[in-house]
């Protein structure tokens, strides 16, 4: 006859995982989680500064839009410079008046008091003038035409000597320039 001692057989049907098996397992999916959530969070902070960086272009956009619709309908520059901002007089036919823009703190104000757009930064805004024959003239009561440039600083960082995120550029004919009334 023969005989098995229970101690062996005990191992021999040992189905279970050792303590140095588990740990093996729980650190290998900890580097795993540690990996994915690391990949998501940079994602997330990707997406959210994309949907900032889209948000602050629709808002130049649309301020930049006001501001050669205004532009446009004026008759001369009564003053200006070039990174501050500028005031246009407007003919008698369309109600005559003034209207300004100008870079105010970090942010671009319609005749001082309406703020049009936030982060700005200092020496955002510039304007350039030109006379009829596309001279750039010293004296903006001279000019016929402008050329506006507005820098958005959406991350902050041009404070430490970084780059503007947003430039957008365009030009502008004083659409009433000469006329008089």
């Amino acid at each position: 006859m023969i005989y098995i001692d229970k101690k062996d057989k005990k191992l021999k049907n040992n189905k279970g995982f050792s303590l140095i098996e588990l740990m093996v397992v729980v650190g290998i999916l900890s580097f795993m989680v540690i990996g994915g959530v690391t990949f998501f969070t940079g994602g997330a902070r990707s997406w959210i500064a994309g949907q900032n960086q889209l948000k602050a272009q629709r808002e130049a956009r649309m301020v930049m839009d006001i501001m050669v619709k205004e532009i446009r309908e004026g008759k001369s520059v009564v003053a200006g410079s070039y990174e501050n901002g500028v005031i246009i007089s407007f003919p008698s036919a369309l109600g005559g008046g003034i209207a300004s823009f100008e870079l105010i703190g970090n942010s671009v104000k319609r005749n001082g008091v309406n703020t049009l757009i936030d982060n700005i930064p200092g020496g955002g805004l510039f304007f350039t003038y030109f006379d009829d024959e596309e001279h750039v003239v010293v004296d903006p009561t001279q000019a016929s035409k402008l050329r506006i440039e507005l820098q958005v600083d959406v991350d902050g960082d041009m404070s430490s000597g970084g780059n503007p995120d947003i430039i957008i550029e365009t030009e502008v004919n004083l659409r009433n320039y000469g006329i008089a009334g």
